[in-house]
């Protein structure tokens, strides 16, 4: 299922899809409610518009047709200016609205600074780093709250330890997927998906209060440094029935060692590459 495909072709509200997955959690309730939509002819747009509505406090935006953002007119600075999400019928952007809904604030955060840097530097040429990295959160982030050996093992890449030897940590550990493109991939679930990962410290449990603690954790200077972890997501433990066999990690395709940079281990762990734009699918281009 690519982003191109219309919500008839993927058969949304017939139940294609296995929302009961745990990658999906944060985004379950407004699936549900959204695929009620979905099945009586609602557009993408308006399902999400119908749900953002009707939530306690509302999203800070509107959705709408994708056909509503004018020709060359920069996505990000549309959404800042107007308040108005433009919305394809496709995977894509229905992973997108449903992040809208759960996470507005942090959305709306990370639309002010993409919004801000294309005022100033326009949108030809390269991107820069803080887009680079607003783009990367946008499309591909998560964010784990994790003791800190896993922590530190994820950023060793030492598989071993952080999925086998310390797997009971695991139970201590809150993994949340935000990035729509990397939701988008896991409908149909591969062993290499991996997301980029940010390590946050929860202020509670609820969508409203992870949103609040991400809206205060997170810096332009710090994004602009792009301190992301690579983490293959179907090896989180209890996410995929197939890791519960060690050989699992053994695919050393998908887990794969941490390369030495210049300059030696100390500074290794702040140049996780992250992958071209196109990696992520088809983003926001009209």
């Amino acid at each position: 299922m690519v982003a191109g495909d219309s919500i008839a072709t993927i058969d949304i509200a017939a139940g294609a899809l296995d929302w009961r997955a745990p990658w999906f959690a944060p985004y379950r309730a407004n699936i549900e409610q959204a695929s009620h939509g979905l099945s009586d002819g609602e557009s993408v747009a308006a399902a999400i518009d119908r749900i953002g509505q009707n939530a306690n406090g509302g999203t800070g935006v509107r959705f709408t047709a994708s056909s509503a953002l004018p020709h060359g007119h920069p996505y990000e600075s549309f959404i800042a200016r107007t308040g108005t999400v433009p919305t394809r019928d496709n995977l894509h952007d229905l992973f997108n609205g449903l992040v809208w809904l759960a996470f507005p604030q942090t959305k709306r955060l990370l639309n002010r600074w993409q919004s801000a840097e294309i005022d100033r530097a326009g949108v030809a040429g390269t991107r820069g780093p803080l887009r680079d990295a607003l783009t990367v959160l946008d499309e591909n982030g998560a964010f784990l709250h994790a003791p800190d050996a896993l922590w530190d093992a994820l950023a060793a890449r030492d598989w071993q330890r952080l999925f086998i030897d310390l797997r009971p940590a695991w139970r201590e550990a809150r993994l949340v997927l935000f990035g729509h493109a990397l939701l988008e991939k896991l409908t149909a679930p591969r062993k290499p998906i991996a997301a980029h990962v940010l390590r946050f410290e929860p202020a509670g449990s609820t969508s409203s209060e992870l949103d609040r603690g991400m809206v205060q954790r997170l810096s332009r200077q710090e994004l602009a440094r792009k301190p992301f972890l690579p983490l293959p997501v179907l090896g989180v433990p209890g996410w995929w029935a197939q890791n519960e066999s060690p050989a699992f990690y053994d695919d050393a395709a998908v887990f794969r060692p941490r390369a030495q940079p210049p300059g030696g281990a100390a500074n290794a762990l702040n140049r996780v590459a992250a992958p071209p734009f196109a990696a992520f699918g088809s983003a926001h281009h009209f």
